[in-house]
C-alpha cells in the first residue's frame, strides 16, 4: 500500500504545481503581454479615469432612472432585477436573460411599455417602427452595442438636446459603427459608451 500511496501523493503535488500554479501564470503572462487591454476587461479611460468597459453596457440615466436625453440610450438590460423589466442595471454579477418567452403576458406587457417609452423619448409617431434591440434585452443582459437603426432614430433627439447639427451626430454614429464579426456574422452595431464619449468630445470642442 505504501508503494502505491507515495507515487500518488508525489504525482498529485507535481500536477497541482504544474496545472494549478505554473499553467495559470503562463496564461496570465501571455494575456498581459499579447492581449493586455482585452485581458484587463477592455476598460476605457478618459483623463486617467476608468469610465467603463467597451464589452459591458451601462445605463445613461439620472438618479431616478430616467433616460438622459443628451445621450444615446443603451439596449435594455435584463441584469437589473428579477422581473427583467428595468432598463437601468447592467450588473455583471446578475448577467442573464429574462427567461420570459415571446408569448408570455408579462413579457408582452414589458415590450409594449418599452415601445411607448421609446417613441415618446425620441419624438416618434405612435405607429413608428421601433428596432427590436431598443425594447428587448440580449441573452447576457449586458450588451454594450445597439443597432445602426436604433442609433439613427436617437440621433435627432440627442442633436436637438445638445444644440448640434443632426448630420454631425449621425456622422459620429457612422464613425463608431463596428463591422460584422469575421465579416459575415451578425449585424453592424454601434458601441454606446464609445459613441457617447465621442459625443461629449464633440460638444466640448464646439463650446
Amino acid at each position: 500500500m505504501r508503494r502505491q500511496l507515495l507515487p500518488s501523493i508525489v504525482s498529485m503535488l507535481i500536477f497541482t504545481v504544474i496545472f494549478g500554479l505554473i499553467f495559470p501564470l503562463v496564461v496570465l503572462g501571455i494575456g498581459q503581454l499579447a492581449f493586455h487591454d482585452q485581458a484587463n476587461g477592455s476598460i476605457i479611460d478618459r483623463n486617467g479615469k476608468a469610465v467603463g468597459s467597451e464589452l459591458i453596457g451601462q445605463a445613461f440615466t439620472d438618479k431616478k432612472g430616467s433616460p438622459l436625453r443628451q445621450y444615446f440610450q443603451s439596449r435594455p438590460s435584463a441584469a437589473a432585477g428579477a422581473d427583467g423589466a428595468t432598463i437601468a442595471g447592467y450588473d455583471p454579477t446578475l448577467s442573464s436573460a429574462s427567461n420570459l418567452g415571446p408569448t408570455n403576458p408579462a413579457f408582452l406587457k414589458t415590450i409594449d411599455q418599452r415601445v411607448k417609452a421609446y417613441r415618446k423619448l425620441n419624438g416618434l409617431a405612435n405607429d413608428a417602427e421601433v428596432p427590436v434591440d431598443a425594447v428587448t434585452a440580449s441573452g447576457s443582459g449586458l450588451d454594450p452595442d445597439i443597432s445602426i437603426a436604433n442609433a439613427r432614430l436617437q440621433a435627432p433627439r440627442v442633436a436637438d438636446e445638445r444644440g448640434l447639427p443632426v448630420a454631425a451626430v449621425t456622422r459620429l454614429v457612422d464613425d463608431d459603427t463596428s463591422g460584422r464579426a469575421l465579416g459575415i456574422l451578425g449585424e453592424k452595431t454601434v458601441n454606446v459608451l464609445k459613441l457617447n464619449l465621442a459625443l461629449d468630445k464633440l460638444a466640448k470642442s464646439n463650446s
